[in-house]
């Protein structure tokens, strides 16, 4: 008699930081059967791939501190576990897996109370509050930078890198009409768009086409200004599906520092111009662009250092240097776990025999 499916429970919820590492593991548990767990009017219902059924509850992460909203927030996350408890019973859910964030809770929590094991992968070099406080809860914490380690004392980590979708691991066409052999900058500020970046790269961008180079930019669908920059050798778009073409057509990103979108370039072997989210949690952004930097794979520029005429200069500077921008783009590589998800799939897989 063949035994029944593994029936996992993916935790993962709010950006593609979060999102695309858990679709990535997804993909790679083809004998499980997965259903999901997000957050409303989040980028869950956009992203999650429609064959794995998708739950949500409300929960908010600990950002101020402890007061009245704490309290109404602590109340919320005992409402979710509850749910979430109901719905690893229900469900007959026999594991789980998140990546992280506030949504991590509530499920890890649940899984605890319910005695099933549970898997946390941490992406970032320094983790997050909700990492640091249930790491010791879960069965493993996966890690994306080894250096996090050290944040963990009492957790089982496991260094696996950070896994990304299939289509980064094959050549992929780029639709967009860029000519063969000009330079192609590309600018991507994450999945919440970068509003004071976008501003520095149109003030920057007029030097850059006058060299004969090409920038595709993704503004986000928030910056009012994203249509102010007209050229032909500029495109701008709000989002573009197809990033793994982009980043492996790409000479230069100019890019936030999310541990995804690292991860990415590394895959790509794409060399960076690294200007972190200064408003990210504990800084942690920051952290992630130093191992590029040191590595040699990127420079990093604090946001409130950076000037349009700062940026203009290191552009041009790196565009007139092939040779340096091959030694970063090599770099970059060597930072890459490219069987980063199959590693991923394996540690959740041992848990059959837990």
């Amino acid at each position: 008699m063949s035994k029944s499916p593994i029936r996992l429970l993916i935790a993962a919820s709010g950006t593609g930081g979060h999102l695309f590492p858990a679709i990535a593991l997804a993909e790679q548990l083809s004998d499980y059967e997965i259903e999901w767990l997000g957050v409303p009017d989040r980028l869950d219902r956009e992203l999650v791939p429609a064959q794995y059924p998708l739950h949500t509850i409300a929960v908010e992460g600990f950002q101020q501190r402890f007061g009245l909203g704490s309290v109404r927030i602590l109340k919320g996350l005992i409402a979710s576990i509850r749910v979430v408890q109901r719905l690893l019973k229900n469900r007959q859910i026999d594991a789980v897996f998140t990546t992280g964030g506030y949504i991590a809770a509530p499920a890890i929590m649940a899984a605890r109370f319910q005695g099933l094991p549970v898997i946390l992968h941490e992406s970032n070099a320094i983790p997050g509050k909700v990492t640091r406080w249930l790491s010791p809860f879960c069965s493993a914490v996966a890690l994306g930078f080894e250096s996090a380690a050290q944040y963990l004392p009492k957790a089982k980590t496991v260094y696996v890198g950070t896994p990304v979708r299939a289509n980064f691991q094959k050549p992929c066409q780029l639709e967009l009409p860029i000519p063969d052999h000009v330079p192609l900058i590309v600018v991507v500020g994450g999945s919440q768009g970068a509003i004071a970046v976008n501003q520095f790269v149109r003030q920057s961008a007029p030097a850059w086409l006058a060299t004969g180079a090409w920038v595709v930019h993704l503004t986000g669908d928030k910056d009012p200004d994203a249509k102010s920059l007209e050229h032909p050798q500029y495109l701008s778009l709000p989002f573009y599906d197809n990033m793994a073409g982009l980043f492996q057509r790409a000479d230069l990103a100019i890019s936030r520092a999310g541990a995804g979108t690292l991860t990415e370039l590394a895959v790509t072997q794409t060399p960076a111009l690294l200007i972190p989210f200064p408003y990210a949690a504990e800084d942690h952004q920051a952290f992630n662009a130093k191992i590029f930097a040191d590595a040699g794979a990127a420079l990093v520029f604090r946001q409130s250092e950076l000037t349009a005429e700062v940026l203009e200069s290191k552009v041009l500077h790196l565009l007139r240097s092939p040779e340096l921008l091959q030694e970063m783009a090599h770099k970059s590589g060597t930072l890459a776990v490219t069987d980063s998800a199959k590693r991923l799939a394996a540690l959740v897989s041992d848990l059959k025999d837990k």
